[in-house]
């Protein structure tokens, strides 16, 4: 105490009052720099605590966290849920009637969701490009994009040559063959918990290997594909399920969007025949990781994975044209559900006019108090800047860390 009275008593010696506060200011400055590093630290790991208390209030609301992709309708009646799915672990449940498209874990409105993102029509930030690779068989391009509000976007291309969409479609549902193959060496386990042969719609469970500083991440996945001819949209996202019990680890992932557009294209051979294959790709989640890291992450290790999945396919391929039976997975494949694109589009264009004046008239001016803990970040750093010397660099250095943390969205 009586070092702190003498500090205090050299501060008030000073003969202005702008002496005064910069001499306080500098003996605040540990305090501050210790707020702000524990601020952000405590910012980008949650602890465990915080992250039950999110679970519990997700599984409570029977909600998932808001994705990009349209969610269904609200709870289906208690009767109604029982004619139509009914949730087992680990052992599926076969919906033995036909189930209302609503009721379904994936419906209509995710299937217009995705033709919008393959249009480039759906409203979202510009793609930039990140990366355009090359090989005998197949070509591959990705773009990125990130939003105010959620993790970073990721759109790919990737052209098989000499591959069917048939057989793709197959390739990529077919989670017997990921592990048994292991081109997709992060999966370790999945069940399904429902599905609906009549639709082909499922409910899955998976687990996936994370590196060695993070848990392994469980996902409760939703599935569906529609055919329009030779082109196939796959749905993948994720989906509530309070009746699978939420564990510390693995992780559970409340944001996951996964979907595919696959399609006949012309061969790069010039002959002009469809013998080539594309599968556009559309995916993003939150792995409960800082988007920053994730970003890196994926950044580094994309073209590796993609590597693995074309001789995954043709080892697929080759056991098919052996005659090698198909699994349940590719089954389930085969019961897609039939759409005509021109109708599908135009009820597509009266559901956006509805949905366009309803928006106009729902938002409303964010408070203030909204923004509460950007401004207090900001203050915090300009008041740590303000207290360090009057060298540029160094304010240049707080002032950009403050703008990288308190940017809508990105962490």
């Amino acid at each position: 105490m009586s070092v702190l009275a003498d500090l205090l008593a050299e501060v008030f010696r000073e003969p202005t009052l702008a002496g005064v506060a910069r001499e306080l200011a500098t003996l605040a400055a540990p305090l501050w720099l210790a707020a702000i590093v524990g601020l952000l630290i405590g910012w980008a790991w949650r602890p465990r605590w915080a992250a039950a208390v999110v679970d519990v209030a997700a599984t409570a609301q029977h909600q998932p966290v808001p994705v990009a992709a349209p969610q269904a309708p609200a709870q289906a009646t208690t009767a109604a849920a029982e004619s139509a799915v009914v949730v087992v672990d680990p052992r599926a449940t076969t919906i033995s009637e036909p189930a209302e498209d609503d009721e379904l874990a994936v419906n209509t409105p995710d299937l217009m969701h995705l033709r919008r993102v393959v249009e480039e029509k759906d409203g979202g930030p510009a793609w930039t490009h990140m990366m355009d690779r090359t090989l005998p068989t197949f070509r591959y391009q990705a773009w990125k994009r990130e939003p105010e509000n959620g993790p970073p976007q990721y759109r790919s291309s990737t052209i098989f040559e000499d591959a069917s969409p048939d057989v793709v479609r197959d390739f990529f549902w077919d989670d017997d063959f990921r592990i048994k193959n292991t081109w997709d060496d992060m999966l370790l386990k999945h069940e399904t918990l429902e599905e609906c042969t009549e639709t082909g719609t499922m409910v899955v469970r998976w687990v996936r290997k994370f590196p060695f500083f993070c848990s392994d991440r469980e996902y409760v996945i939703g599935r569906r594909i529609w055919a329009s001819g030779k082109t196939y949209y796959c749905v993948t996202k994720s989906v509530p399920r309070p009746s699978v019990p939420r564990c510390s680890k693995p992780r559970r992932v409340d944001l996951y969007y996964s979907s595919w557009c696959i399609r006949p294209v012309e061969s790069r051979n010039g002959d002009g025949a469809m013998t080539a294959c594309e599968v556009l790709l559309f995916h993003h989640e939150d792995m409960g990781i800082p988007w920053s890291i994730a970003k890196l992450g994926v950044q580094q290790g994309m073209w590796g994975c993609v590597k693995r999945i074309e001789p995954g396919l043709r080892a697929y391929q080759t056991a098919r044209a052996a005659g090698e039976p198909i699994s349940k997975f590719a089954a389930m494949a085969h019961a897609n559900t039939k759409f005509v694109a021109g109708e599908l589009t135009a009820s597509e264009n009266n559901d956006e006019a509805g949905s366009t004046s309803n928006n106009a008239q729902a938002e409303k001016p964010k408070h203030w108090t909204g923004n509460l803990p950007k401004v207090f970040v900001i203050g915090s750093v300009v008041a740590l800047a303000c207290t360090f010397d009057k060298g540029l660099l160094t304010k240049a250095l707080v002032f950009g860390t403050a703008r990288r943390f308190a940017g809508p969205g990105r962490r």
